[in-house]
Order: structure tokens, then C-alpha cells, then sequence
């Protein structure tokens, strides 16, 4: 089954209130939160909180992710040395600036998962420097266990010493790449936050324009944003009878022996026959 990263929306790990909420929640990825929402006073109450939540995880309905503290931290060690379990799907890993940093972390899950008989976690490194944005396309092909990357705004506009505001373009050209890169790569792209929570409409705009730029889907900060990423990162009625009219005749071709065919006078090939059955794919693993 197709992994869809249509919302990943982040948990505060040291909120068992959330933690029990996040049962309900509908996003494709819930991913509880050792990072930015939790004091460094909060962060072993935290990994105990969520060592437990993933004792839990078929109550959970989504793929379920924990957000680790960064590389630069030094915190990463007892972060997995507590999280690494059964029930847990993967690990983001915020602020990635280049493969050394993922090679290391990799090395210890290594271990961890041998020695407690677990199969391979999947990692999301999250993109948010001047130097992760350079190396996009290295980390994200580095290891099979990465199936996607995340663009984080706000520490990277901080790091090119840029003033956020929602309606500026700041960041234009990392957003634009970052997802160029994964695509290189064979991986999906996870777009930034949107921070205002009350501009739905600020929202659905934002995603349209990360969609257009090849983002699979986007980071979320509340339950309320779900509908919204789904309904623009799912695809339309007219995308589905379009690959759906493309999946069947550039079958009927190649059994003909022919590669490429033309459908309503416009040329296809086998790229358009991938992106059909990728939309296929997508339409019968979920709906909206």
C-alpha cells in the first residue's frame, strides 16, 4: 500500500492529553513531539509518556512517528534508547544538515533494532538550514529507511536571517528545490507548517501553491488543518478519470507491442503511465 504524506501533524510528547487524543486523529502521519513543543526540563517526562502512548498503537489510527531532538542536541541517544519499540512506524528527525548526521543516527537504530528483534523504522529528515537545503538531494537518497523529507520555514528563514511573515516569499527558492531534490531522489516532500490557524482560506492557498511545486502533502500544527491539506493533496475528480483513461490504454498499447500512445491528441508514455498508477494507487488506499 502506498505511504501517503498528505498531513504529518506534530504532537507535544509531554501532553498525555494530546497523546490520548491523537487515537482519533485522521492525519496520514501522527508524529509526537520530543522537539520544539517540549522544554528541556519536559523532554524525560516526555519520552516516558511516549514509550508508553506506542504500548498502544493499535489504538492509533494513523502511521505514528516521533519527532526526536536534533543532531546539534546531543540529546538524539536517549531519545531512541527510549522510543525505539514495537508500534513505532519511523522517526522525523529535525534539522538535518547533511548525511554524516543521518549515517550516525542510522548506525545506533542499527543496533537498537538487533538487539530488540525489530524490523527497520523509516526516517523523515526535516530540511530547515542553508545547509540541509544544499544537500537535500544526498540526504534524502542516503537510505532506503527514508520514504520522505520535511521542509521546515521557520529555523531556515532564521538561519538566512529573514523576517517570517505570511504573506512574504521568504525561503522561495529552498521551498521550490526541496521538493525537486526528493523527487531525484525517489522520495515525497512534506511542505511547512501554516501558522495561522483561525486562515483556513490562508491555508488552502498555501498548500495549492506546495502542491504546484511538488509537495506530497504538508506539516500540520492542528487537527483542523486535516480537511483542508486532504481535500487539496487528494486528487481531483478530473485527475482520477484522467489516469484512469491513461492507466487503460497504455496497458492496451503495450500489448500491442507499442510504447507510447496518444490519448485525446495528446502524447503518452510510460512517465504518464507511473503517474497514473500512482494516483490510482493513492484514490484506493484512502479517500478524502
Amino acid at each position: 500500500m502506498t505511504q501517503l504524506f498528505r498531513s504529518l501533524i506534530f504532537v507535544p510528547g509531554n501532553n498525555s492529553r494530546f497523546l490520548e487524543k491523537a487515537k482519533n486523529i485522521q492525519a496520514d502521519v501522527v508524529c509526537f513531539d520530543l522537539e520544539d513543543s517540549v522544554p528541556d526540563e519536559e523532554k524525560n517526562n516526555a519520552r516516558k509518556l511516549i514509550q508508553d502512548a506506542l504500548k498502544s498503537r493499535q489504538s492509533y489510527k494513523s502511521s505514528i512517528f516521533v519527532r526526536t531532538n536534533s543532531p546539534k542536541s546531543g540529546k538524539i541517544p536517549d531519545d531512541l534508547k527510549t522510543i525505539i519499540q514495537k508500534g513505532i512506524d519511523g522517526i522525523v528527525i529535525p534539522k538535518v544538515n547533511n548525511v554524516a548526521e543521518i549515517k550516525k543516527i542510522e548506525k545506533n537504530l542499527l543496533l537498537l533494532e538487533k538487539n530488540r528483534k525489530l524490523k527497520p523504522i523509516q526516517i523523515i529528515p526535516s530540511i530547515e538550514s542553508a545547509e540541509g537545503v544544499v544537500n537535500t538531494y544526498h540526504i534524502a537518497s542516503y537510505s532506503k529507511r527514508i520514504q520522505a523529507v520535511v521542509f521546515g520555514v521557520f529555523d531556515l528563514l532564521n538561519d538566512l536571517g529573514i523576517e517570517y511573515s505570511k504573506d512574504s516569499e521568504g525561503g522561495r527558492y529552498s521551498r521550490a528545490k526541496i521538493p525537486v531534490d526528493a523527487k531525484a531522489a525517489g522520495v515525497s516532500a512534506i511542505d511547512a507548517i501554516w501558522q495561522d490557524l483561525k486562515d483556513i482560506k490562508g491555508l488552502e492557498k498555501d498548500c495549492k501553491v506546495g502542491k504546484d511545486l511538488g509537495y506530497a502533502g504538508k506539516s500540520i500544527i492542528h487537527p483542523d488543518q486535516i480537511l483542508t491539506t486532504h481535500k487539496v493533496f487528494y486528487p481531483s475528480k478530473k485527475e482520477i478519470q484522467w489516469a484512469e483513461k491513461v492507466y487503460k490504454f497504455y496497458l492496451e498499447s503495450t500489448k500491442k507491442g507499442k510504447g507510447a500512445t496518444t490519448i485525446d491528441g495528446k502524447m503518452i508514455d510510460e512517465v504518464h503511465f507511473k503517474q497514473a498508477k500512482t494516483v490510482l494507487e493513492i484514490v484506493k488506499s484512502t479517500s478524502i
